[in-house]
C-alpha cells in the first residue's frame, strides 16, 4: 500500500524525525491561506500524488507569495500530472503539499527496502541526492553505501554513523544524521514497510538533518497489525480493478498486454506469463483467483478480466487441488454469460473435479477452445489474437 508525502511526513513527524512545517489543501484559495500562514518569504507547493519525478513534470514548484501559490496550485489541481512512473495518461492531482522553504546545505539520498538475498532490511544512502537513485546505481553504484540489519535489532549506531560520514555529513551534524538513520529504520520495521524513501535529505544553514520529501509502501500482509495505516489509503490514486480486485480476495496486478490471465496460484501464474510471452503474446494482468475461492471469486476474477478494453482474449489456467476445477467451471459460465463475452476464450483445467469441469463447459453453449497443457493454451490463445505461431509475432 503506498501513501502520499504528506501522511509520510505525518509519520516521520510520530517519530522523531524532522521535516519542514506544510499544509495539504485541495483548492488554490487554501493554498494562498497556507502560504500566508507559514509566515515565510519561501513556500513550494508540491502535488500529492503516488508517483515519482514530479519536479521534472511540474508538480513542485516554489513560491514567494500568497498569489503565486495560489496560481501554482491553480495549475495542478484537477489536472493529470504527467512523470515517467505514471504513463502518458498521468494522474490527477487532488490534493497539493505547501511547505515552509528551507535554507539547504547539501542534499543526500536514504532509502531502505528489503533485500531478498540477505532476507532483511537494508538502508541504502548516497551523496548524490535530489537525482533518480536509479541513474546512480546504474552508473555509479560505487556511490550507493548500504548496510544490513536486522528488525529486531534495529539499525547499528556504528552502520548509521558510517552511511553518515560516508556520504559526507559534516562532523559536527553527525550525531542527529545517525540519530535520523536510526529513527527511520525503526519506523520501517515497526510499521511492516515494503520501502521507505527520502530524496532529498538535506542538511541547512542551521545545522538540522531533514527530509525534504518522504515515499513509504507499506506491506500488505502486515497490515492487520495497523489498522490506523488502512485509513491513510487513497482509492483515487489505485487502479479501480485492482481495488475490486481486493475487495473479493483476489491478487490482480494490470499490465500492458492484450491477453487476459486467471490462474490458480502466483508461481502458476507467473510461469502462465512466461509462456505467453514465448508464444509471442503479451499478458495484460497478473490474476492468481487463490486455492479458496469460490464461484463468486471468479465470476469477479472473469468480470474484472474483461472489464479491460485492452483485453482481446483470455486465458483461464487452473491447476486444481483445493480449488476444484468444477467451481472454476461455474464461475466462467456464470461470468461470461452476464458480460456476454466477446473475445476467444482458451482453457486449460487440470486435477480434482476436472472431468466435471470440462464437462461443464462443454455443456455450457460458450464458444470456446480447450487446451490439454499449459504450452498448448499459451500457443492457442496467442494464435486466436493473431500474434506468435500462425500469426503476427508481436513480442
Amino acid at each position: 500500500m503506498k501513501i502520499h508525502e504528506f501522511q509520510a511526513k505525518e509519520l516521520f513527524g510520530e517519530y522523531g524525525l524532522a521535516v519542514p512545517v506544510g499544509r495539504v489543501v485541495t483548492t488554490p484559495e487554501g493554498a494562498a491561506e497556507a502560504y500566508a500562514e507559514l509566515g515565510g518569504e519561501l513556500a513550494v507547493v508540491k502535488a500529492q500524488i503516488h508517483a515519482g519525478g514530479r519536479g521534472k513534470g511540474g508538480g513542485v514548484q516554489l513560491v514567494r507569495s500568497a498569489e503565486e501559490a495560489r496560481e501554482a496550485a491553480e495549475g495542478m489541481l484537477g489536472k493529470p500530472l504527467v512523470t515517467h512512473q505514471t504513463g502518458p495518461e498521468g494522474q490527477v492531482v487532488r490534493r497539493v503539499w505547501v511547505e515552509a522553504g528551507s535554507a539547504i546545505e547539501r542534499e543526500f539520498y536514504v532509502g531502505i527496502a528489503i533485500d531478498r538475498e540477505r532476507r532483511r532490511p537494508v538502508m541504502m544512502a548516497s551523496a548524490e541526492g535530489g537525482v533518480e537513485i536509479e541513474q546512480v546505481a546504474a552508473e555509479a553504484p560505487e556511490k550507493i553505501l548500504r548496510a544490513a540489519f536486522s528488525p529486531a535489532d534495529g539499525l547499528a549506531h556504528a552502520d548509521a554513523w558510517r552511511l553518515a560520514r560516508g556520504i559526507g555529513i559534516r562532523e559536527e551534524q553527525l550525531g542527529a544524521a545517525c540519530e535520523f538513520l536510526t529513527g527511520l529504520a525503526r519506523l520501517f520495521c515497526e510499521l511492516d514497510c515494503s520501502l521507505a524513501e527520502i530524496n532529498p535529505l538535506v542538511t541547512t544553514a542551521e545545522g538540522r538533518v531533514m527530509a525534504l520529501d518522504a515515499k513509504i509502501n507499506f506491506d500488505d500482509n502486515g497490515l492487520f497489525r495497523h489498522p490506523q495505516l488502512k485509513e491513510l489509503r487513497d482509492l483515487d490514486e489505485e487502479d479501480e480493478k485492482e481495488v475490486e480486485a481486493g475487495c473479493y480476495d483476489l491478487s490482480y496486478i494490470a499490465l500492458d498486454g492484450d491477453i487476459g490471465c486467471m490462474v490458480n496460484g502466483a508461481g502458476l501464474a507467473m510461469s502462465t506469463m512466461d509462456v505467453i510471452q514465448l508464444h509471442g503474446g503479451q499478458p495484460a494482468n497478473f490474476l492468481d483467483v487463490g486455492g479458496g475461492a469460490g464461484r463468486e471469486n471468479v465470476a469477479a476474477a472473469f468480470r474484472i478480466l474483461l472489464a479491460d478494453e485492452n483485453v482481446a482474449a483470455v486465458l483461464v489456467n487452473i491447476f486444481g487441488g483445493i480449488m476444484k476445477c468444477d467451481v472454476i467451471a461455474e464461475g466462467v459460465i456464470a461470468a461470461a454469460r452476464e458480460v456476454e463475452l466477446s473475445v476467444p476464450l482458451v482453457v486449460r483445467l487440470e486435477g480434482t473435479n476436472v472431468e466435471l469441469g470440462r464437462r461443464l463447459l462443454d455443456e455450457s453453449g460458450l464458444e470456446l477452445i480447450t487446451a490439454g497443457d499449459l504450452d498448448d493454451a499459451a500457443r492457442k490463445v496467442c494464435v486466436a489474437i493473431g500474434a506468435g505461431e500462425g500469426g503476427e509475432d508481436r513480442s
